[in-house]
């Protein structure tokens, strides 16, 4: 390769490393810089271990679902109890669907969170769906809503009066298509009862809305167009299919409520967490001077470059982090840690294959372009072996265990960048130099 292309290569990297380290630790950045300067700062997301909060498991109860039912069932159940946790003003909650079959749980972690009891008590009822109607004075409540939006004063009434219709008389709810236009709409299907009764309100409120609520949040307000009959109706609307599906989930879930039994509860402190915390970032942090201090000594100036490469490696990581919007935990940076030894590990084959080729004679740069050929098949083998193990982990483990395998996938993927560009650039910098002909520092 050219000169130039590889100081050009080198020179992106560093000004990139160093623009990714400003976004990474911008608090302690921008007291530096001018006003005009200044990084956007956002913080790093700080899992349930470190933060402190409540890790709670529940039992999903599905024996009144269908089997072919059971995911759609529990995708409603996650969204009604996100819904709940989002209650509590908690930023970016975790609630996610676990297990196999009918054997389901739902895990909820609620950072920040001190007193769980408030937070179990509401997360422990199932999702309660009803149909309301409007209220006699309808149009006075609008304005005197709409007058309390504009000055600010005053409280919001409910418009709607309830009307006895509920999710247990809704049998289910289905996506469905226009015949003409082919655009998504919702069909639904009551049980015997609520047929009757659901004709009785149509009949009422023609021309009017009829208001959808899960958990006494306003989901939709369709107009009706007719008396309908029969139980059976569609809601139409400018829906996408997401839109459509969504909805769906919603009244699925306060159709066929699947009730949920607190199986465990986990309370990490504050305190705790700030202790786990500042554990981490020592381990961290001392695992990275040992491995520098390795490195350098027993490779001497490709172990400093190697070194300087792993610095940049751990900098972008950081900085993906906090772009995607990673959860760090106690396994997380598990991960992170382990990544930084797989990210030296490659670097340890290049330069033990580089040797070698020294050794036979060869010139500085053939030495560095055969060493990485040859270490190549190794690496590749192996990263994509530790990568499939941590795809697996994801796919099957728990939260926590999830949270150690997605950190370790990024991880291992950037430390092939990090061996196979950066690092062999800067050592195809010495090449053609004066520094290329001593062999004391190779």
């Amino acid at each position: 390769m050219r000169k130039w292309k590889v100081v050009s290569i080198s020179l992106i990297v560093v000004l990139a490393a160093v623009g990714a380290g400003f976004f990474d630790f911008s608090n302690y950045v921008n007291p530096y810089l001018p006003q005009g300067m200044r990084v956007p700062e956002i913080p790093y997301h700080l899992g349930l271990d470190l933060q402190g909060g409540v890790h709670l498991v529940y039992q999903a109860d599905l024996s009144k679902v269908n089997e072919a039912e059971y995911d759609s069932a529990m995708q409603g159940l996650r969204d009604v109890i996100e819904r709940r946790v989002n209650f509590f003003g908690v930023a970016e909650p975790l609630v996610q669907i676990e297990g196999r079959g009918e054997e389901r749980r739902l895990i909820v972690e609620i950072a920040g969170i001190v007193d769980s009891s408030e937070a179990i008590a509401l997360i422990g009822q199932a999702p309660f769906l009803d149909f309301r109607e409007p209220k006699e004075n309808y149009d006075e409540i609008l304005q005197a809503n709409q007058q309390v939006l504009e000055t600010g004063q005053g409280e919001l009434q409910d418009p709607f009066a309830q009307t006895g219709l509920n999710g247990s008389l809704l049998a289910r709810a289905d996506v469905g298509f226009d015949n003409i236009t082919q655009e998504p709409l919702i069909h639904l299907t009551f049980n015997g009862e609520g047929a009757k009764l659901f004709q009785e309100i149509t009949a009422r409120n023609i021309g009017a809305p009829l208001a959808i609520y899960l958990d006494n949040q306003l989901i939709q307000a369709p107009v009706v167009q007719t008396e309908i009959a029969g139980g059976q109706a569609q809601i139409t609307g400018n829906y996408t299919l997401q839109e459509a599906q969504e909805l769906v989930q919603n009244l699925n879930a306060g159709a066929v409520p699947v009730s949920i039994t607190l199986l465990s509860q986990q309370q990490v402190g504050p305190t705790l967490g700030n202790v786990s915390l500042r554990q981490s970032l020592n381990a961290a942090a001392i695992g990275l001077a040992v491995v520098v201090v390795f490195m350098i000594a027993f490779y001497r100036l490709p172990g400093l470059l190697a070194s300087l490469a792993l610095v940049a490696y751990g900098v972008f990581l950081l900085f993906l982090f906090k772009v995607l919007g990673f959860t760090f935990t106690l396994a997380g940076i598990a991960g992170f840690i382990l990544s930084l030894g797989m990210a030296v590990d490659a670097n340890i084959l290049i330069f033990s294959r580089m040797r070698e080729e020294l050794k036979e004679g060869k010139s500085f740069g053939a030495a560095v372009e055969e060493g990485f050929r040859r270490a190549w098949p190794s690496i590749r083998d192996g990263n994509i072996t530790t990568l499939m193990v941590a795809l697996i982990l994801f796919w099957f483990g728990s939260s926590f265990v999830q949270g150690f395998a997605l950190a370790l996938s990024i991880g291992i993927l950037l430390s092939m960048f990090s061996a196979i560009v950066i690092t062999k650039n800067f050592l195809r910098l010495f090449a053609h130099t004066p520094l290329e002909k001593a062999r004391w520092p190779w």
